[in-house]
C-alpha cells in the first residue's frame, strides 16, 4: 500500500470511515552424524557431506569386472547427508576401459538428475523425516556386464539455509551470501517492438507501451517452450503479470508536476502509469533472466482499458455512466496492489485504494440522496480535487472528466455520477490472450481490495479470501456456488470458467470471538437487516444484492464484523489450507487501549498498533464452505531496538523477534509453491513489510519464515497502559523459524513476489524507492545503485522487478 502526499494531492484512501549468534546447522548436523557413523559404514560411507552442495567422490562402494581390455573398476563416492532443497552433486570415478558410465536412483523418493556421464546433480527432496536415497554408478567393459557401485544420500527436512541479512540503510536490494540479484522490468522499459528505451528524464510518454509504476503484486504463469499456450511447469519461460500501484509523480516529469489545471499530457502519462502489465520473461540458461520486448502476449492493462461488468451488480442502476448506459461496461483499473491467482490460468488483480482519485465539488452533496451521501462517505469518496487533480486536464475529452464524479446531467447516463461505483472490484484478466476484455467480478464485493487469495481443494467449492485495506475494516470470503471440476484447470475459455465460478456464489464477512473461534457472516440480500444509523451516518437499507455488492462495507457493518487493523494481504498454506491475514497497523484513531478486541490486541506508545501483526486461521473441517473457523496470531511486528523493558517485551515484542527477524507493518505475504520443495512437507512463509515505524533503523525488508499451525501457541493476556486484552498467539520466533533474507533499497516498500515452480528463482518487487526526494534532488538512485557503482546526482530511481537466484542453483531460502 503506497502512502504519499504529492504538490497535486493525493491521498492513499487510508481513512478511518468505521466508528544472531545462534549455532549453525552444519554445526548441529555434524554432530548429529559422529552419534551415528556406524551406521552408514556398511554403505561404505568414510565422509560426509552437510547440508549445503554434496560432492560425493572417491572411495565409495567399489565394484570391478571385465577381462578383454583390462579391469574395470567404478566407485560412486562416499555417502552424505544434505536437507531439502539443497543441490546435491555425485560424480563417479572409472577406471579402466570403461564404457557408457551414469547414474540412476534405486530407491528413495524419485529425483530428477541433471547432467550425463560421470557427474550429475539433482536437488534434494521434501521429506518429513530422514529419509535415505541410494544411487547406482555404472560403466560397462568392452565385454561383460556392467561395473556397478551405489552412494547414499540421506536427506532430512527442508531448514532456512541462510544466514540473515542485517538491518540496512543502504541504496541497493541486499541479499544474503550466496545469493546474486538481477534487475528485471523497470519503470518505463518498452514492452513493445519500436518503442525507444527509457530516457528517465521527465521526457518519456507512451505508457501504454511502456512498464508502468510502483510495482506490486506479481505472478509468473509459465509458458510453454515454443508458443503461447499454458504450461505450468516451465520455470524458463514465463508471462510476469504485475500491478503497478500508484506512481511517484515528481520523477515522471521533467521540473515535477504541473500545477492544476494539468497540462493533459501529463496526466495521461500518470493515468497509463497505473494498472496492470503482462511481459513475456525469458531464461537464457542457469537462471539468466531477461525479458522480451517484443513479446507476442505482451501488453498494458491501464485505467483506459475497456472492461466489462459480471456478476450481481453487473447491469444495476449503480454502475449506469455516460460511458456506460446499461451498466455494463466500464474503462480500466486503478489503484492495483495485491493479487489472486485462479486454477484455470487467470490473474486476479485487486483495486485497493481507488476512491481518491474522484473529485466531487461541493455543489455535489446537494444534488445526492441520504444513501448516496452516506455511501459515498462510508467508502471515501469525498476529495474536492481527486488524486492528482486529473478531472482538470480536459473539459470535454472523457478520459479526464470521467474522474469529477459532480452531477452534471439530468440522468446519471448524462455524467459519471457513479463512476466510483465502477471501481473498487476483483478484476480478472486472461494472460494468455491479449485481445480478451478484463472482467470485473462484482459478486466478490466492492471495497478497499487487498488481495483475493483463491483456495482450490479436489471435491470443494472455490474459496476466495480478501482483506480490505483501511483502518478498522474487515476480511471477507466468498464462497463460489460450483463445486470445484478438476477439467476447468485446463479449459480454453479461461475467463469463462471465471464466470462459472466467480459470478455466483456467498460473500461472508469474519467475525474473530474472544474464544478464539470465529464466524463467517453471510450479506446475503434478504437476511442483512439494516445498518443502524450511527455517527453522521443514517440508517441504511438495502433494495438488492447489487446494493450489497456494491455497498459491501455498509453490509459487513450491518452484520457486526469485527474491525481489523488495516487488513492486507491473504494467502493460503499450501499444505495446511490454513489462511494467513497481514494486518500491517493502525493508528491510535482507530485504537486506542479501551477499543482492543481479541484478535487486535496491542495498542501502545499511544500509535495505536503500529508494527502490525499477522492473523491465521483454520476453516473448521478444512473445508472452503465452512461457516466457523479456529484462530489465532501467527506473529507479532516489533522493533526490538526500541522494546527493550520487560513491559515492551511481554506486551509488544510478544513473539520474541531479536535483530535478525524484527520486522513491521507486514503487507504482501506469500507461500512457496507446492511444485518444489519449499512449499511442500513444512512450506515456506514470505513476508514482506512496507514499513514507517522502523525507518529510522533499516530499510522495508523481506522475510522467511516456516510457520507451525493454529493452536501451536496458546492464550495470552496483553497489557497495555493497564487494559487487559486476552488474545491467542502462536509459537514464538527462533532463528530456525523465521529470518531476514532481503532489505530493499531507500523508502521503498518491498511488496509482489512469486517463484518459478522448480523454485530456484525467486521474483520480488521493489516499489517507489526514493519516494521522498525529488526530481532535482533524488533521494535514492536505485535500480542503478545495484551494482555497486555510484550514478549521478541527477540519476532518478525507479520502480523495478528483481530475480533472486542462489548461487549454486538450489532452492531459495532452503
Amino acid at each position: 500500500m503506497t502512502e504519499m502526499n504529492p504538490v497535486t494531492t493525493y491521498t492513499d484512501g487510508d481513512v478511518d470511515t468505521n466508528d544472531t549468534a545462534q549455532r549453525s546447522l552444519e554445526s548441529m548436523a555434524a554432530e548429529r552424524y559422529s552419534r551415528r557413523q556406524a551406521m552408514f559404514r556398511g554403505a561404505g560411507a568414510t565422509t560426509m557431506a552437510f547440508m549445503g552442495t554434496s560432492l560425493l567422490a572417491a572411495c565409495g562402494d567399489d565394484g570391478e569386472g571385465g577381462s578383454l581390455g583390462g579391469a574395470v573398476s567404478v566407485s560412486a563416492g562416499s555417502n552424505a547427508a544434505t536437507s531439502a532443497g539443497r543441490v546435491v552433486t555425485l560424480t563417479g570415478t572409472v577406471t579402466g576401459n570403461g564404457q557408457d558410465a551414469g547414474w540412476n536412483q534405486r530407491t528413495g523418493p524419485e529425483v530428477e538428475l541433471m547432467g550425463s556421464g560421470t557427474t550429475v546433480t539433482f536437488i534434494a527432496p521434501a521429506v518429513e523425516a530422514a529419509t535415505d536415497l541410494v544411487f547406482q554408478f555404472s560403466a560397462k567393459p568392452l565385454i561383460g556386464e556392467p561395473v556397478t557401485a551405489t552412494t547414499t544420500v540421506r536427506v532430512s527436512p527442508g531448514v532456512l539455509g541462510f544466514t540473515a541479512v542485517a538491518h540496512s540503510l543502504a541504496d541497493v536490494a541486499m541479499v544474503p551470501e550466496g545469493y546474486s540479484v538481477t534487475v528485471m522490468t523497470r519503470l518505463g522499459d518498452p514492452i513493445a517492438a519500436g518503442v525507444s528505451a527509457y530516457a528517465n528524464d521527465g521526457t518519456d510518454d507512451n505508457f501504454a507501451q511502456r512498464i508502468g509504476d510502483h510495482h506490486d503484486a506479481l505472478h509468473y504463469f509459465g509458458l510453454a517452450a515454443t508458443g503461447n499456450t499454458p504450461d505450468r511447469n516451465s520455470s524458463t519461460r514465463g508471462l510476469m503479470v504485475q500491478n503497478h500501484e500508484n506512481i511517484t509523480e515528481t520523477y515522471l516529469h521533467v521540473n515535477g508536476p504541473s500545477a492544476a489545471p494539468r497540462p493533459l499530457a501529463e496526466a495521461l502519462k500518470e493515468i497509463e502509469c497505473h494498472g496492470v502489465s503482462i511481459v513475456e520473461y525469458v531464461d537464457n540458461g542457469n537462471r539468466q533472466w531477461t525479458y522480451k520486448q517484443d513479446g507476442a502476449l505482451n501488453r498494458r492493462i491501464t485505467p483506459n482499458t475497456p472492461m466489462s461488468f459480471h456478476g450481481p451488480a453487473a447491469g444495476s442502476p449503480y454502475l449506469v455512466t455516460k460511458h456506460s448506459s446499461d451498466g455494463t461496461a466500464g474503462r480500466g483499473t486503478i489503484n492495483n496492489c495485491a493479487n489472486g491467482v485462479t486454477g484455470w490460468n487467470t490473474n486476479l488483480t485487486c483495486e485497493e485504494n481507488y476512491a481518491g482519485y474522484f473529485r466531487r465539488d461541493v455543489s455535489d452533496d446537494a444534488k445526492r440522496t441520504a444513501a448516496e451521501l452516506a455511501s459515498l462517505q462510508r467508502n471515501g469518496i469525498t476529495s474536492r480535487s481527486g488524486n492528482y487533480s486529473w478531472s482538470t486536464a480536459s473539459s470535454t475529452d472523457d478520459r479526464f472528466t470521467r474522474w469529477n464524479a459532480t452531477i452534471s446531467g439530468a440522468t446519471p447516463a448524462d455524467d459519471f455520477r457513479y463512476e466510483p461505483n465502477q471501481y473498487g472490484w476483483v478484476v480478472e484478466i486472461d494472460p494468455y490472450d491479449a485481445t480478451s476484455t478484463p472482467r470485473k467480478r462484482t459478486a466478490l464485493g466492492r471495497f478497499g481490495h487487498e488481495g483475493a487469495f483463491v483456495r482450490i481443494a479436489e471435491g470443494q467449492k472455490l474459496g476466495a479470501y480478501m482483506g480490505d485495506d483501511s483502518r478498522g475494516e474487515y476480511l471477507y470470503k466468498f464462497v463460489s456456488t460450483e463445486t470445484w471440476a478438476a477439467a476447468d484447470a485446463d479449459a480454453t475459455d479461461r475467463l469463462a470458467v471465471g464466470d462459472k465460478y466467480l459470478d455466483a456464489g456467498t460473500l461472508y464477512v469474519a467475525r474473530f470471538n474472544a474464544d478464539g473461534t470465529g464466524t463467517w457472516l453471510p450479506l446475503v440480500y434478504g437476511s442483512v437487516p439494516a445498518r443502524p444509523a450511527s455517527g453522521s451516518y443514517p440508517e441504511y437499507t438495502f433494495t438488492s444484492q447489487a446494493d450489497i455488492c456494491v455497498n459491501t462495507r455498509f453490509a459487513a457493518d450491518a452484520v457486526g464484523a469485527t474491525p481489523m487493523d488495516r487488513p492486507e494481504w491473504t494467502v493460503g498454506n499450501p499444505v495446511t489450507g490454513e489462511i494467513y491475514l497481514t494486518l500491517t497497523n493502525s493508528n491510535n484513531s482507530n485504537r486506542p487501549v479501551t477499543n482492543t478486541n481479541a484478535a487486535n490486541p496491542r495498542s501502545y506508545w499511544g500509535q495505536g498498533n503500529p508494527n502490525g501483526h499477522i492473523v491465521r486461521l483454520r476453516e473448521d473441517g478444512d473445508t472452503t464452505s465452512a461457516t466457523t473457523f479456529k484462530w489465532d496470531i501467527y506473529m507479532f511486528g516489533a522493533d526490538t531496538l526500541d522494546t527493550d523493558t520487560a513491559d515492551e517485551q511481554a506486551n509488544i515484542n510478544i513473539s520474541g523477534l531479536d535483530v535478525s527477524n524484527d520486522f513491521s507493518s507486514p503487507d504482501g505475504a506469500y507461500f512457496s509453491r507446492s511444485t518444489n520443495p519449499s512449499g511442500q512437507i513444512n512450506p515456506l512463509l514470505w513476508i514482506e513489510t512496507d514499513d514507517g515505524a522502523m525507518t529510522d533503523v533499516t530499510n522495508c525488508m523481506l522475510l522467511a519464515g516456516i510457520p507451525g499451525h493454529v493452536g501451536d501457541g496458546g492464550a495470552y493476556t496483553v497489557t497495555n497502559s493497564g487494559n487487559s486484552q486476552n488474545t491467542f498467539v502462536g509459537a514464538k520466533a527462533t532463528a530456525a523459524n523465521l529470518r531476514r533474507f532481503l532489505v530493499g533499497p531507500v523508502q521503498c516498500e518491498i511488496t509482489g513476489i512469486d517463484q518459478t515452480p522448480d523454485g530456484r528463482t525467486l521474483f520480488v518487487g521493489i516499489q517507489h524507492p526514493g519516494e521522498g526526494g525529488s526530481y532535482d534532488a533524488p533521494s535514492s538512485h536505485w535500480p542503478n545503485t545495484q551494482d555497486g557503482s555510484t550514478p549521478a546526482a541527477s540519476v532518478r530511481p525507479r520502480s523495478a522487478l528483481i530475480a533472486i537466484t542462489k548461487n549454486d542453483g538450489g532452492v531459495i531460502g532452503l
